[in-house]
C-alpha cells in the first residue's frame, strides 16, 4: 500500500511539474493515466488559475467519474458553469446518491431542469433518494438492489443471477422481500455459492439482520457497520418496505466529513473548507468567528477591569494573571475533547453523565494539587511574596476544577440545545475559564491586599 501511494505521489508531482512548465499536451496525457481520485486530488491541491486549467483538459466522458471525489464546494464551483443538459449528461453514470448529492447543492432551477430531462424511471428512483436529507440514511442509499422472494430455489436464484450481464458493486447480499416488497431477510452469496441449489431461500436466509430506517442518521448509520463490519445494509421505509441500500464506500465518507467537521470545527470552519479557495472568499466566513471570539475577549476584559486598583498596587499580578487563565483552558479543552468524541462515538448516555463528570472533578482535582503546588513556590521565590503564591495555587485550583465541570457539561448542554458542541464549546469553554481564573485569582488578591 505504502509502495503504491508513493508512485501515485510521484505521478502528481510529475504532473504538477509539467503543468508548472506550460507543456499541456503532456498535461493532458498524464491526466488520462490518473484515476479519478487522483485526479480530484490534484484538483483540491491547486491553486485557483491552474485548477481552472485542469479542468478544462479532463475528457468530458471522465467528469462524471471524478466529480463525485471533489468536496461539495469544488463540485458547486465546477458544476454552476454549466447548464442542465451538461449536468444531466454528467450525472447519466453516477449512482443514485452521487448524483442526488450532486442535485441538492444546485439552484432549485437547474436541479427541476435536470430531472425534467429524465426518462420516469430514473427520475422516480432519483426523487425518492432527494426526498431525504442527505445526512439521513435516505439520503446516503443507492437503488440498485437485487431482490428475490422466499419461496425460490437457490438454483432458481443462481440462473436469474446469470442473466445480468454485472450486478451492483459491493453486493454481499441478496435482499429477500415478500410480495408487497417489505425486508424480511438476506441471503449472503458466500452461502448461496455453497449450499444445495436444492434449498430454498427461506431455508438458507438470515432474519437476524434488522434493516436501517431511511430517517435514521448518518452518524448512526456509520456506527452501525462499523460495529457489524458490514459492507453493505438495506434501507426500509416506515411500513419495512425495501428502499435501497448503503454501501461500506459511503459510510466511509461519512466517517471522513465526521472526522473534517469536528476538526475544523474547533477554528469555526467548515468541513468542505477550500484549501486553496480566493483570500476574498475565505476571508469573509473566517471574520465572523474572530468576530465571536472578539466578543468573548471584551467580556473577560470587562471583569479585568473591575480590579484595575489591585492590579496598578501589585504589578507582580499582571505577570501571573495569564497562567491562570491558561492552565484552565487546557485542562477545559482536554475534557471537552473527550466528551465530544464520546458524543460523536455515541458512547455518552443519561447512565454514564455522572460518573463522567465525578472523575473529571477528580482529574481536575489531583492536576490542580500538584501544578498548584508548582507554581506557588515558582511565584514566590521570583516576586519574594509567599502570599502571591498562595493567591495562584488557589486560584489555579479553582480554575482547573471549574475547567473540569465546564468541559464536562457545557458540551452536553450543548447537544441538548441542538447546538454542534464542536463548534460552539470551545468559545464558551475559553470564555468561562477566563472569567473564572481571573475574577479568582484578582478577587482573592483584592482581598489578601486590602
Amino acid at each position: 500500500m505504502g509502495q503504491q501511494q508513493n508512485k501515485t505521489q510521484a505521478r502528481l508531482d510529475k504532473l504538477s511539474l509539467a503543468l508548472d512548465s506550460g507543456t499541456m499536451v503532456e498535461v493532458s496525457r498524464m491526466l488520462d493515466g490518473l484515476r479519478p481520485a487522483d485526479i480530484a486530488h490534484l484538483l483540491e491541491s491547486s491553486p485557483p488559475r491552474e485548477r481552472h486549467i485542469l479542468w478544462r483538459l479532463i475528457d468530458v466522458d471522465r467528469e462524471a467519474e471524478i466529480l463525485p471525489e471533489l468536496s461539495y464546494e469544488l463540485q458547486q464551483h465546477f458544476l454552476l458553469q454549466m447548464d442542465a443538459q451538461e449536468v444531466a449528461s454528467i450525472t447519466e453514470g453516477l449512482e443514485d446518491d452521487d448524483t442526488a448529492d450532486i442535485l441538492q447543492h444546485l439552484p432549485e432551477r437547474i436541479t427541476r431542469e435536470v430531472l425534467d430531462s429524465m426518462d420516469h424511471q430514473d427520475r422516480a428512483r432519483i426523487e425518492q433518494v432527494l426526498h431525504y436529507p442527505d445526512d439521513t440514511a435516505g439520503g446516503l442509499m443507492n437503488t440498485d438492489t437485487i431482490t428475490i422472494r422466499a419461496r425460490l430455489t437457490l438454483e432458481v436464484v443462481m440462473r436469474y443471477l446469470r442473466r445480468h450481464t454485472e450486478i451492483p458493486a459491493m453486493t454481499d447480499n441478496l435482499i429477500v422481500v415478500n410480495r408487497s416488497d417489505q425486508f424480511i431477510g438476506l441471503l449472503p452469496l458466500r452461502t448461496l455459492l455453497v449450499s444445495d441449489p436444492t434449498a430454498t431461500v427461506r431455508e438458507m436466509m438470515s432474519t437476524d439482520v434488522e434493516a436501517i430506517p431511511a430517517t435514521m442518521p448518518d452518524d448512526e448509520v456509520a456506527r452501525l457497520f462499523e460495529r457489524h463490519d458490514w459492507v453493505s445494509a438495506p434501507v426500509v421505509d416506515d411500513s419495512g418496505k425495501l428502499l435501497g441500500r448503503i454501501t461500506i464506500d459511503d459510510v466511509v465518507d461519512v466517517i471522513r466529513e465526521d472526522a473534517d467537521h469536528s476538526f475544523m470545527s474547533m477554528a469555526g470552519l467548515g468541513e468542505d473548507e477550500d484549501t486553496f479557495a480566493p483570500a476574498m472568499k475565505a476571508a469573509p466566513r473566517r471574520a465572523m468567528w474572530l468576530g465571536v471570539n472578539l466578543i468573548t475577549a471584551f467580556i473577560a476584559a470587562t471583569f479585568i477591569n473591575m480590579f484595575q486598583g489591585t492590579i496598578e498596587k501589585v504589578v507582580a499580578l499582571a505577570v501571573l494573571m495569564p497562567i491562570v487563565a491558561s492552565m484552565g483552558g487546557i485542562a477545559g479543552t482536554q475534557t471537552l475533547t473527550v466528551l465530544v468524541r464520546g458524543i460523536a462515538l455515541g458512547q455518552i448516555s443519561k447512565n454514564n453523565r455522572n460518573w463522567l463528570l465525578h472523575r473529571e472533578v477528580v482529574i481536575g482535582l489531583l492536576n490542580g494539587l500538584l501544578w498548584a503546588a508548582v507554581v506557588a513556590v515558582s511565584a514566590s521565590l521570583w516576586f519574594e511574596d509567599w502570599r502571591i503564591g498562595g493567591i495562584i495555587a488557589a486560584a489555579m485550583m479553582i480554575n482547573l476544577l471549574t475547567a473540569a465541570v465546564a468541559g464536562t457539561v457545557i458540551p452536553l448542554l450543548l447537544k441538548r440545545m441542538q447546538v454542534d458542541p464542536a463548534l460552539a464549546g470551545g468559545v464558551v469553554l475559553t470564555t468561562v475559564t477566563d472569567v473564572v481564573g481571573f475574577v479568582s485569582f484578582l478577587g482573592l488578591a483584592t482581598v489578601v491586599y486590602a
